[in-house]
């Protein structure tokens, strides 16, 4: 098992406009910078923005630029994520692409957030790959790691490290900061969460080890963030331990059986007594002054998303 070196991409979105071609750049800029980068990641709905009506049938002309891109660097590119419309649902999904340009899987986000993703379908698969020679990753978008049980199945599938594409602009972000620290060091891997700016997020994109210390922080502005990975320390975590201490994912494994609340028939009186799930009801006044506010800080002549089918 070898070191591999990662870069992830803080940058601006629009949310009025594609961003595709400022993401191409940012890719020659990161591989001309640091051309030992083997893996370059973007933050969620980097492409297109935070709303719906950019959402387009996979496979897609985006999918069609990224494979490029990584085939033109030999590198694995996850691209942040788009919104996907399948069979009249609308997914935020997630692509992995490999250093020949191929597609070797796809995730779509279990948990969307609202207020911003109300009409979003949650996906229901799980998602792990290899890279030969390096180790098993795992993809989880943004609230997914608010529900420890999401990253706690991808490190009990093996993964080791976890890339977190996410979009936060909301004052909770600290909050989001020390789950990262805990979801890296009670799974013990590592955690590379990059978010975007301006519609796409506040920055303060944060990558964490399997001891859950912070290997780096960003600030608000726009960032490269390279980063070579001693793989191996996952390993040597969870068989040793934290810090040579607790070895929690042993623990975990040696009462599976305890946690009665997930069996599919289990009664849960109290989770019911709280009520149906909130939502907004005035999604295209939100989205109008979205736009809005895009335009007056961000003024275009026009507005084009660049592979959207949508009507």
């Amino acid at each position: 098992m070898r070191p591999f070196a990662i870069a992830g991409v803080q940058m601006k979105v629009s949310a009025v406009a594609s961003n595709v071609e400022m993401m191409k750049l940012k890719i020659d800029i990161t591989m001309n910078l640091y051309p030992w980068i083997e893996m370059v990641l973007f933050s969620e709905l980097c492409a297109y923005g935070p709303l719906t009506h950019t959402a387009q049938e996979i496979p897609c002309s985006f999918e069609t630029e990224m494979q490029a891109m990584a085939k033109k660097y030999g590198i694995w590119l996850l691209p942040g994520s788009i919104f996907e419309k399948s069979n009249g649902k609308i997914y935020n999904t997630a692509t992995v692409i490999n250093p020949k340009g191929e597609i070797v899987t796809r995730y779509r986000k279990m948990f969307p957030f609202y207020p911003y993703e109300v009409g979003v379908t949650p996906g229901t698969e799980f998602c792990v790959f290899d890279v030969p020679d390096v180790g098993r990753f795992g993809v989880s978008i943004c609230y997914d790691m608010w529900f420890p049980e999401t990253i706690r199945t991808l490190a009990s599938l093996g993964a080791e490290v976890i890339l977190h594409p996410t979009m936060s602009g909301t004052i909770d972000r600290d909050i989001e900061l020390s789950i990262v620290r805990a979801m890296a060091s009670v799974n013990q891997c590592y955690f590379f969460d990059v978010n975007g700016l301006d519609t796409g997020g506040t920055g303060r994109s944060i990558v964490c080890g399997p001891d859950g210390l912070v290997i780096h922080q960003s600030e608000g502005t726009e960032e490269i963030i390279p980063l070579e990975l001693n793989i191996a320390r996952v390993k040597r975590s969870r068989e040793l331990g934290i810090l040579r201490l607790g070895q929690p994912l042993k623990s975990f494994r040696d009462h599976l059986g305890q946690f009665k609340i997930y069996q599919p028939d289990a009664p849960h009186p109290y989770l019911d007594s709280l009520g149906p799930l909130i939502k907004p009801n005035r999604l295209d006044k939100l989205t109008e002054l979205i736009i809005k506010e895009d335009n007056l800080e961000h003024p275009r002549s026009s507005v084009h998303y660049k592979g959207d089918n949508s009507n």
